[in-house]
């Protein structure tokens, strides 16, 4: 099974289209579950809902083969924190899909990782497909412990409690103080 997402702020109908497209010409022949998000256009060729609660989420993204998202970080962390194949499409701002185009940043700088395949419009969709089914994405090391001994170093330069119970905020080399009141 094949897991389509976009997100659910925000409808990619030219995404929906283009996998749907897809399926019509016989270029997907595993099954598809996709969430659409709140649309009007309504896919033909696959099984859908608008929205998934987590729980449901988290049941397509461990049953799928590979995944197809819009290039959201969210999406994009979440496949690959589950060892999936991502397939992503950035919304573009071209198209008024989205305020501005991040995603397009996000698809470019993840794919020059090797974490992701991109198709950045719907012709290139037929290519990734093709590739999708060798691609292995490289692997991604988790920095967790780093990000938290980071976070604990940042936050110790930041707040140092005085001997009367006031916090000391330093930023740089000036100092505040503020009671804790």
């Amino acid at each position: 099974m094949i897991f389509l997402t976009v997100g659910t702020v925000l409808p990619f109908d030219r995404l929906v289209r283009a996998v749907d497209q897809a399926i019509e010409a016989h270029l997907i022949t595993t099954p598809v579950f996709a969430q659409i998000g709140q649309t009007d256009f309504h896919p033909r060729n696959m099984d859908w809902a608008a929205t998934l609660d987590k729980s449901a989420f988290d049941h397509y993204i461990a049953e799928a083969a590979y995944v197809i998202g819009h290039a959201g970080i969210g999406s994009i962390m979440i496949a690959l924190e589950q060892g999936k194949r991502l397939l992503v499409m950035p919304r573009r701002k071209c198209y008024g899909e989205h305020v501005n185009d991040h995603q397009l940043v996000n698809a470019r700088r993840f794919a020059e990782l090797g974490y992701v395949l991109v198709a950045y419009e719907g012709a290139e969709l037929s290519a990734r497909l093709r590739d999708m089914e060798s691609f292995v994405p490289a692997s991604r090391p988790s920095e967790a412990d780093q990000v938290a001994r980071r976070i604990a170093q940042a936050l110790e330069q930041m707040q140092v409690r005085d001997r009367h119970g006031g916090w000391f905020l330093t930023l740089g080399r000036k100092t505040e103080c503020r009671s804790r009141s």
